[in-house]
């Protein structure tokens, strides 16, 4: 035996070491140099042979594939350059806010026929204008949110879609006050002459714009990063602020589109020469079922996928209010011109 060989300290080791991306655990044996190696969780990570625990990455770093070292974590919103839903709802936006603009320069064209002076056409216009931005503010959900972009989007969206719901109860209290100034001695006939549906479309426009007023200087939308939603991922979105001013103004809207509904739905089978309560009631029944359908999807969500729940909602419920009230008559002006005469509605009227 050698003199190196009674010098040296027999090392007593039950199993080899625990390399970096592992830590030591006690395996519940009697000797201190027995104990199991457990890898990392993810988040963590140790970069040390035979570590005793693992240490936790910043909240902007996350742990590699082989937990020796923290990683910058990846950010992710609804961007143009990666996520095909943004792309799809740019596309549908633009080409929902191309027939808009059709239907608009159409309307003008034919401003002084009856179809288009039936039913209050200044209301027509203020709802096409607020229906074309409605789906111009869809961009303001896309791409990466700032702090800026997070008021804009919520609150144009608020004013733009209140405005076009307050347009549609405005063109259905007209017809409603129309079909009860016919009786004889009917009190409603003073009203017929009064534009009352303009005053409807300011006012419910102007709560609304109260509303989200409030919202605004109260507990503003603002640019949030969230560390936590997703492994290795910091999600970049908006928080609402106040989630009361929030609910308030999509509350709100649903009241003017349930009111607007329901009148339409009781005259919808009363005879005229064009009368649209049919219409709007199609219009507000797609309405409201878009968005009590978009409330429990969009709580249910996180992150992007909230941001295009929201964008479906928007342009789903923009196009069928579009479809339902303005094509009818498009398909006149366009297809049917002997129906867009005088002489024609009254011959229709008298059936």
């Amino acid at each position: 035996m050698t003199l190196e060989s009674c010098t040296t300290i027999p090392k007593s080791r039950c199993n080899d070491r625990c390399p970096p991306g592992y830590r030591k655990a006690s395996n519940g044996g009697h000797h201190v140099c027995c104990y199991d190696c457990v890898p990392c969780p993810e988040g963590e990570m140790s970069n040390v042979t035979d570590s005793d625990s693992c240490h936790r990455c910043p909240d902007e770093e996350w742990s590699d594939e082989r937990k020796v070292r923290c990683i910058p974590k990846s950010y992710d919103f609804l961007s143009y350059e990666k996520d095909l839903i943004a792309k799809i709802s740019s596309v549908t936006a633009s080409s929902f806010s191309a027939i808009t603009l059709y239907i608009l320069g159409n309307f003008i064209y034919y401003w002084d026929t009856p179809i288009v002076k039936a039913n209050n056409r200044a209301v027509s216009l203020i709802l096409l204008v607020s229906i074309l931005l409605s789906f111009l503010c869809v961009f303001l959900f896309l791409g990466r949110p700032v702090d800026g972009t997070c008021k804009l989007r919520q609150m144009s969206f608020g004013i733009f879609f209140s405005t076009a719901v307050s347009s549609v109860l405005g063109k259905t209290v007209t017809v409603c006050i129309a079909f009860k100034a016919t009786k004889p001695g009917s009190p409603w006939r003073k009203w017929v002459t009064v534009k009352v549906s303009n005053y409807v479309v300011i006012v419910c426009s102007s709560v609304q714009a109260v509303i989200c007023g409030i919202w605004l200087s109260v507990s503003p939308p603002y640019q949030e990063y969230d560390h936590h939603s997703y492994k290795g991922m910091i999600i970049i979105q908006c928080n609402e602020g106040s989630v009361i001013g929030f609910y308030s103004m999509l509350g709100y809207m649903g009241i003017l589109a349930t009111v607007s509904f329901f009148l339409a739905f009781m005259v919808r089978t009363l005879p005229d020469s064009f009368n649209e309560a049919k219409y709007i009631s199609f219009s507000m029944l797609v309405f409201c079922s878009v968005w009590i359908a978009m409330i429990p999807a969009y709580m249910s969500t996180k992150g992007k996928y909230m941001v295009a729940v929201e964008i479906f909602a928007i342009l789903t419920s923009c196009a069928g209010v579009l479809g339902c009230i303005f094509f009818p008559k498009l398909y006149i002006l366009l297809l049917k011109p002997e129906l867009n005469s005088r002489k024609s509605m009254m011959e229709k009227n008298k059936l």
